[in-house]
């Protein structure tokens, strides 16, 4: 059985719906306080007010994950709030289903921005916090799709790709610091990001034909995962990443 996380402080990026949503779910509910983070504020708000009347602690703070100051000021807010940061969760990402040869740089680099872009500035930004108190996890949510030839997705499956790199290098950076580093991979699981593609009965029976599983994740499957990564039963376990698809990358 796992332990609590009480005592610890989670910041969770893309925190309003699906996944992230799940992933601040599960730390607060094994007790941890959480930032959540997003573009917009209305969801975020409602985390906080669900938490709070659970008698838990939770902050808002809406942000950009691309804007190298946004992302220092929500790092800044949860260490004034809180005292500490412990966890971190890069789970902010975009998605972009365009054939290369259609697909303008426009649309290439805000993918990566957003994606490869975002994790990197808030490991850095937290990462000093990290660093001085010696301690801390950092948990990045990649994707299959960094582990496969996608067509139609390069500018999605080369950011995923470039962050299981990313955990694997700072893994080996700061485990002399007691900080682990690793990554979840998920495969379709049936969140917001992919609510179009799911409304297509053709589309999404293609899709799920694809896995072995023959159906797609649930969000709150991710939980146990990202609770062992953000515990102390992965103290020496770093660099890795979890593949959680049904057994699609296994083909």
């Amino acid at each position: 059985m796992t332990g609590s996380l009480e005592g610890k402080v989670a910041i969770v990026t893309g925190a309003s719906r699906g996944l992230g949503r799940a992933i601040a779910t599960t730390l607060r509910e094994a007790g941890a306080a959480v930032t959540v983070a997003a573009r917009t504020s209305s969801d975020l708000d409602t985390f906080v007010k669900e938490t709070q009347a659970a008698g838990r602690e939770a902050l808002a703070v809406p942000t950009d994950v691309t804007d190298g100051k946004a992302v220092r000021n929500l790092v800044d807010r949860t260490v004034e709030a809180f005292g500490r940061v412990d966890i971190v969760v890069n789970n902010s990402g975009i998605l972009a289903s365009t054939p290369l040869l259609e697909q303008d740089p426009e649309e290439w680099n805000r993918v990566l921005a957003t994606n490869l872009g975002g994790a990197y500035l808030l490991t850095r930004a937290a990462g000093a916090h990290l660093v001085k108190q010696r301690s801390g996890k950092v948990i990045t949510v990649a994707s299959n799709f960094g582990l496969m030839g996608v067509a139609n997705h390069a500018a999605y499956s080369v950011s995923k790709a470039a962050l299981i790199a990313f955990t694997r290098s700072m893994a080996i950076e700061w485990a002399r610091h007691n900080i682990q580093v690793n990554a979840i991979a998920p495969g379709y699981f049936a969140t917001e990001l992919n609510a179009e593609m799911r409304a297509d009965a053709a589309t999404t029976e293609k899709v799920v034909r694809a896995i072995p599983a023959r159906r797609m994740g649930e969000p709150a499957e991710l939980g146990p995962w990202v609770r062992l990564l953000a515990g102390r039963e992965s103290d020496f376990m770093t660099g890795e990443t979890i593949v959680i698809d049904g057994g699609q990358a296994a083909h």
